[in-house]
């Protein structure tokens, strides 16, 4: 997207003296849904005005709640590195940081990461090993056991409300069919194979009965690790609920089929295994491959999503559909497998 085009706060952001500190190279990151601002030590994100019906920034109150949730729910896995809720304000002709006049738009305020500890860079560095997965797994146990897990909560494992949320992808993706990086071939294969094993309710009840459906992160994946000590497993999801209370099985599929993208079988292998035998959690695995199958249908979507965005530029954009392409082709090996 061509700077002029960008949002007039965002290009305000973008200037080094708009920040209270020291705020070299500053760099812009997209995704479908945010804006996200390195300035030296801090990061800034910005939700982006959208409205994908389960997911609605569509006004600035909804904006200033999700990031109120933001804060909130991320605090539980990073308590140092979510700051403090940011504001753009009016000033004059132009903008200020947490100014005085009217309120343009709500942001969190965040530490700046290591970028040579991010997972992703760890991963493409052939440096990721066991003991790095060790060091999640000795996060995540400890936080799935205290994280809320109600009878409200447990009434999103039933296989109905999982549904929801499964189903609901093939109809998003639909329109996208044929253009490049999902075939109808595919669509049907991977949304017949869910259906399926959706109608098996005693394998949804069974988790309910074990205490595995909990108030989980909902989108864990490398990008949003850092291998730091502690590990900061960071960017939750705060802007739909049913996204976030789902079985502890689909938050680390999500891990897994991540690992297995990037060709870390073994490492994937490894870490469903420690995690199963440290959560005490065999049932686990009788549902991974119809998460994995659902994490990288997701991933996909997203792909497609950010690729279709008008202020993605050509070069993302087509990155992001290649991505989905491949995304889609390891779906259905899931779900050909768990035949």
């Amino acid at each position: 997207m061509s700077e002029q085009n960008l949002p007039g706060y965002i290009q305000y952001l973008q200037q080094e003296t708009s920040y209270p500190h020291p705020a070299a190279d500053i760099s812009l990151v997209q995704t479908h849904i945010s804006f996200v601002l390195l300035a030296g030590d801090f990061v800034y994100k910005w939700k982006k005005p959208v409205d994908f019906g389960f997911l609605n920034f569509s006004t600035l109150e909804k904006r200033k709640y999700y990031c109120e949730q933001e804060l909130e729910l991320n605090r539980r896995l990073c308590p140092d590195l979510y700051r403090e809720i940011v504001t753009v304000n009016v000033d004059g002709d132009s903008f200020s940081l947490n100014g005085a006049g009217d309120v343009v738009e709500y942001g969190i305020l965040m530490g700046r990461m290591p970028e040579e500890r991010m997972m992703g860079k760890v991963m493409a560095a052939g440096a990721l090993g066991r003991e790095h997965l060790d060091a999640i797994i000795d996060r995540l146990v400890p936080f799935y056991q205290s994280a809320a897990g109600d009878a409200a909560i447990q009434e999103f494992g039933l296989a109905r409300s999982v549904g929801v949320n499964v189903l609901e992808n093939f109809e998003q993706t639909e329109g996208f069919v044929d253009q490049g990086a999902l075939s109808g071939d595919q669509l049907e294969s991977i949304s017949t194979y869910a259906r399926e094993f959706l109608s098996h309710e005693d394998r949804f009840q069974a988790r309910i009965d074990a205490g595995k459906i909990r108030d989980c992160h909902g989108d864990m994946h490398s990008a949003n690790i850092c291998l730091t000590e502690p590990v900061a497993i960071f960017d939750c999801i705060e802007f739909n609920e049913r996204f976030r209370y789902t079985d502890v099985a689909a938050d680390v599929a999500f891990l897994a089929m991540d690992l297995d993208f990037n060709g870390l079988e073994d490492l994937s292998d490894y870490f469903i295994e420690q995690f199963v035998n440290k959560s005490a959690d065999p049932g686990l695995l009788e549902m991974l491959n119809f998460y994995k199958c659902y994490r990288a249908y997701v991933r996909g979507k997203i792909g497609l999503f950010t690729a279709s965005d008008p202020a993605v530029d050509k070069v993302v954009a087509a990155d992001c559909t290649s991505q989905a392409k491949k995304f889609f082709i390891f779906a259905q090996k899931y779900a050909a497998a768990d035949r």
